[in-house]
């Protein structure tokens, strides 16, 4: 089981949200899509730690109140471990970008983010972010195709 968080930071001013275009890591799964930021837990962290940690590393942003919009479950997404994330959205940050060690940042309009190549199923779950509701989803991949998914909202 693994435990990651996946950030969205949200520039109201603009209608842009920072992604990831994952192109830099070794063997990474992710290679060749665009994610939002966020990562694996570190000992003891909590959510809102790793989430915080997590941007300042991939992006250089500091950041204050990340919200917590969802959950997300992948069972057995990369065919070892099933995979919880923790789905935050953030408008409160401040710095500059760096040169991200895991690929290409960029700021992208919301209406444009879901024509990227994104992962099938955060074509999905990327409209439920603006929404005034918690979510808890699970989405089902089988070798790296999306087969289907299920969710509650709160």
């Amino acid at each position: 089981m693994k435990l990651a968080t996946l950030c969205y930071v949200k520039d109201n001013s603009t209608n842009k949200t920072l992604m990831l275009y994952r192109n830099k890591k070794e063997n990474d799964y992710h290679e060749g899509k665009w994610n939002g930021l966020g990562g694996k837990f570190e000992l003891g962290e909590t959510p809102e730690e790793c989430a915080i940690r997590e941007l300042k590393e991939e992006s250089g942003l500091t950041v204050e109140n990340p919200k917590l919009k969802g959950l997300l479950t992948f069972p057995n997404f990369d065919g070892v471990d099933d995979w919880y994330v923790f789905v935050f959205v953030i408008t409160d940050y401040n710095g500059e970008l760096i040169d991200s060690p895991e690929g290409k940042l960029e700021w992208i309009p919301n209406d444009k983010l879901t024509s990227l190549n994104l992962w099938d199923g955060d074509k999905i779950f990327l409209k439920w972010l603006d929404q005034d509701k918690f979510f808890s989803a699970k989405f089902n991949y089988e070798n790296g195709k999306f087969l289907d998914y299920t969710v509650s909202f709160y």
